[in-house]
Formats: C-alpha cells, sequence, structure tokens
C-alpha cells in the first residue's frame, strides 16, 4: 500500500478532522504533551488512529531532518488525485465565475504549499501547474499548505501554453503578474471568470505563458525592494480577486 508522510501540527490536525481512515498511525514526541499535542490525540482516540510515542531523535531520523513540530503521520496515497483530463469537468461545474491560479513553474515546495493555503482561504477553483520541473505536493509542501491540499484540487498539465488557450477559449481571462507591466493589478476587472498566472522564483512567467496571457500587471510598491516571494505575490492578487467579487455582490 503506498504511503506518505505528513507532518506537522497543522497538517496532521487537518488529516485528523477531514480525513482519518487514510491515516495509518501516528507519531509523537514523548516529551511533548502541550494542548495542541493533546488536541491530537483526542481526534486520534476518536478516529481509532493507533499513536506511537517516541523520541524526538527517531522523529527527525523518519522526517529527513523537516521541521515535524512533534507529530507525524503515514498517510494512504490518496485515490483522489486530479488529473488534467478532469479540468473540463471541473470547470463545468463551477457556479459563478472561475477563479484558478495558475503557477508557472514554483519549484519551491515551500512556496507552493503557501500559494495553495492562500487559494484555498480566496476560495479558488483549482490550481494548475507544468508537470515537469516544477514543485508536486511533497509533505512539505503539504505541511506549509495546512490542510489546503486536501482541499483545492491541484492539477499538473503537460502543456501550459496549451491549458491556457484552452482556458480562454472557455471565456476564462488570463491575468499575468510581471513587475515591469505598464497596468496596475488594482485597475484591473478580476470579478469575472479569471486564472492569475504567476511566474516561478527569480525567472517570473515563461516567454509562452506571458505570450499567452490577456493582461499583465504588476503590484503597486512604495519601499526600495522591486520584488516580492512568489507566494505573497500570489496572496495579494488572489485577495485582491477576492475583494472584487464580494464588492460586485
Amino acid at each position: 500500500m503506498s504511503e506518505e508522510l505528513i507532518y506537522g501540527l497543522h497538517a496532521v490536525g487537518a488529516a485528523l478532522r477531514h480525513e482519518p481512515q487514510r491515516l495509518r498511525g501516528l507519531w509523537v514526541d514523548r516529551r511533548r504533551r502541550d494542548a495542541r499535542i493533546r488536541e491530537l490525540l483526542a481526534l486520534a482516540e476518536a478516529a481509532g488512529v493507533r499513536v506511537y510515542a517516541e523520541d524526538a531523535e527517531a522523529l527527525d531520523r523518519q522526517c529527513g531532518g523537516e521541521r515535524h513540530q512533534g507529530v507525524f503521520a503515514r498517510m494512504k496515497v490518496a485515490e483522489r488525485q486530479w488529473r488534467e483530463d478532469e479540468l473540463d469537468a471541473l470547470l463545468d461545474a463551477i457556479e459563478g465565475p472561475a477563479l484558478l491560479l495558475v503557477l508557472d513553474g514554483v519549484q519551491d515546495p515551500h512556496n507552493l504549499g503557501a500559494c495553495l493555503r492562500s487559494a484555498d482561504a480566496a476560495g479558488v477553483h483549482a490550481v494548475l501547474a507544468p508537470n515537469d520541473r516544477a514543485a508536486g505536493l511533497t509533505p512539505t509542501a503539504r505541511k506549509v499548505a495546512c490542510g489546503a491540499a486536501e482541499h483545492v484540487p491541484f492539477i499538473p498539465v503537460t502543456n501550459l501554453a496549451r491549458t491556457l488557450r484552452e482556458l480562454k477559449q472557455r471565456g476564462i481571462w488570463l491575468v499575468g503578474a510581471a513587475g515591469e507591466a505598464e497596468a496596475d493589478l488594482y485597475a484591473m476587472d478580476l470579478a469575472g471568470p479569471v486564472a492569475l498566472v504567476l511566474g516561478a522564483e527569480e525567472k517570473g512567467l515563461r516567454r509562452l505563458t506571458r505570450e499567452e496571457c490577456d493582461y499583465l500587471a504588476h503590484i503597486p510598491m512604495t519601499g526600495t525592494v522591486e520584488s516580492l516571494n512568489v507566494s505573497v505575490a500570489t496572496g495579494v492578487f488572489l485577495f485582491e480577486a477576492l475583494r472584487q467579487r464580494r464588492a460586485r455582490r
């Protein structure tokens, strides 16, 4: 049976609350019994998940040195993993204007996890990313996402430029993030069906991706820094879209 590790208080807590049937066991630091650990132990007991108490060093080894916060779980790999050929059906089922997030080659799983967390909070219907040369749903990404990876459809696609063209054919506008763009993010209309497209760390949008975008927009900044981390920029774009949608209701 294929398994994966999830670690960290938020990620493990989300799994215990929403998908305890997938957990094969819970491992905790035997020396930690603070309120948050006790809450997880209570959830595990209620769900019938077996708990193992071990030294912190043993947890470190099993988590490969990642910051586990004193808890990790072994989890059956989800049978529900979104495929590219399911995108059309997902879009057909959306009520109201679609809000999509496209990540063009984000490679740091910490950034991917943070983007997924913002996507979940902003009500994104799906997150799309290239299948190659981009971060996937690793244990690190899931931990940073704090449970969002189990709720927001994450769909790797083979040819991102082709997928973007297909989105446009469905009437979804593509708005890309580019620091050198003339248009101001806050002047864009993001209340309709839109896919917000953000590029990789340091390099930004690839040329083909940029060319497929209907509009490019920058985040106005008044300080000395020239750019924001991709996960921070994602949050800014998403919550401006959410603000406009709430105002339009």
